[in-house]
Order: structure tokens, then sequence, then C-alpha cells
């Protein structure tokens, strides 16, 4: 069982987005450093307010601040949209919290895992939440059934990889 410091650390790091709030490092061999933390990145994106209203309806905002490092793979909100309609309605009811908790940290693995580190493999890795993500990362790059359409972004807890779908573990 995860403990609360853990889970919601890793659910802080679900509201990472891409690039808006990146800036390059200064000249050391061009790598990008990550100046705002992952709630004012993800407020500033607004591409992922969905997401952010999950992490809200599951009590975690005042969490969003944890160290890390995280590897998020985010859906956008055109990825919550692709859930079938009343999906995403109903998971934010409070009595569904718990089911929300889980699908949030199904995204989110331990550690900091860049585009680099897993190129050319297929593997399985353990999110925070328990369950096994299939990655393929052979040609472009899958996390179960998603694709992922950006990544590498670096954010001061982590990394994050945007995905085209919300991933739901079995």
């Amino acid at each position: 069982m995860l403990n609360y410091k853990s889970f919601a650390a890793a659910l802080g790091a679900l509201v990472l987005v891409f690039g808006s709030q990146v800036a390059r490092a200064d000249g050391h061999g061009g790598h990008a450093k990550a100046t705002a933390d992952i709630v004012d990145t993800a407020v500033a994106a607004g591409s992922f307010n969905t997401l952010v209203a999950a992490v809200q309806a599951a009590d975690l905002v005042a969490v969003l601040k944890g160290d890390g490092p995280f590897t998020v793979f985010a859906p956008t909100d055109a990825a919550f949209a692709k859930l079938p309609e009343g999906t995403v309605a109903n998971l934010l009811k409070p009595e569904n919290k718990a089911q929300l908790a889980a699908i949030l940290t199904y995204h989110v693995i331990p550690g900091k895992v860049m585009s680099g580190d897993i190129a050319g493999k297929a593997l399985d890795v353990a999110t925070v939440q328990g369950s096994t993500l299939a990655i393929d990362a052979r040609d472009g790059v899958r996390v179960d059934e998603a694709q992922v359409t950006a990544a590498d972004i670096l954010a001061s807890n982590g990394v994050i990889h945007v995905i085209d779908s919300v991933v739901l573990p079995d």
C-alpha cells in the first residue's frame, strides 16, 4: 500500500505541463531547466484543465509541490474528451475519489525517466498506483494504448511526457 506522502506527491506530478514554463539553462550543454513548480506550470499551460480539476477533486492540490522526482504521462484535455460521455463527470464526484486517485497515480512512475533512457526499448514499469504500465519506445513512444505527443518536458520535481489518451489500470 502506498503511503500518503508518496501518493500525494505523485499526484502532484500529474499536473506537469509541456513547455510554456520551461526556460533554457545558461549554456550548460543546452539542457532545459524547469523554473516553475508543477501547480503554476499546469495553470499557465491551459491544456490540462481536466487534469487539474481531477487533482482538485481528489483533494490533493495542497501537496502538488512535492520534491519527486516523478515521471508523469499526462493526458491533455483532448485526451480526457475521448473518454465515454459522462466518465469524467462521474469520476469527479466525491464518492469516486478513490477510483479517481487510482487512475491518476497510474499515470505516474517514480524517478525521472527521460526519453533517451528508454529509446529503442519495450518494457513494463511499476506505477505509483501499483500496477504495471507497458511502454514501447521502439517506434515512437506508446504508453499502454496512448501515444506520447511531447516528451522530456522538465519541471522542478520531475519530467512529463504528454499523452493523447487517458490510460486506465486493469
